[in-house]
């Protein structure tokens, strides 16, 4: 189980501070979460979960996902249909994965590069789903980096643009 103050992430809400652990009804354990980028609380069952939850990445390990970026494959997926591509999104948003929303976040990115270059605007559906991966894995990172969520981007660039200077 969580303890209070730990920072987790609970669903597709993103990080959450785990603020209290009581007993409840029939001795079922519940967590109060804190959305830390949200001004609302959440009352969870703690021993038998509805919702996804798991720690945060801890310094290191988003130190590393940012330093695995360049090397993340990002495959642009298309479709007319606008139901497979929300679909396809989610499934991304499901995992819980950041490496999995580094891929969301940069196929998008890619199909929206393409598009500016035909003269064309990104679709909204590709455009809620980018900023939804970019919400979750900046919040996530920020939390480990013990940074502004704001300062999330800034940060990944420069670290990538010091690898390139001591790769060069």
């Amino acid at each position: 189980m969580f303890q209070p103050g730990d920072l987790i992430v609970y669903g597709n809400t993103g990080v959450c501070r785990v603020e209290s652990l009581t007993e409840g009804d029939r001795g079922h354990w519940h967590y109060l979460l804190k959305p830390l980028y949200e001004s609302y609380s959440i009352s969870t069952p703690a021993d038998r979960p509805t919702v996804f939850m798991r720690p945060i990445l801890t310094r290191q390990e988003a130190e590393e996902l940012i330093d695995s970026i360049p090397s993340i494959e990002a495959g642009i997926f298309r479709s007319k249909a606008l139901g497979d591509l929300a679909e396809h999104y989610e499934k991304s948003l499901r995992n819980h994965s950041c490496g999995d929303l580094v891929e969301l976040t940069k196929s998008i990115y890619a199909k929206k590069k393409a598009a500016k270059a035909a003269g064309k605007k990104l679709g909204a559906v590709d455009e809620r789903f980018m900023k939804r991966g970019e919400e979750l894995l900046f919040g996530e990172l920020a939390a480990a980096l013990g940074i502004e969520r704001e300062d999330v981007q800034p940060y990944i660039a420069q670290r990538l643009e010091g690898e390139r200077s001591e790769g060069a």
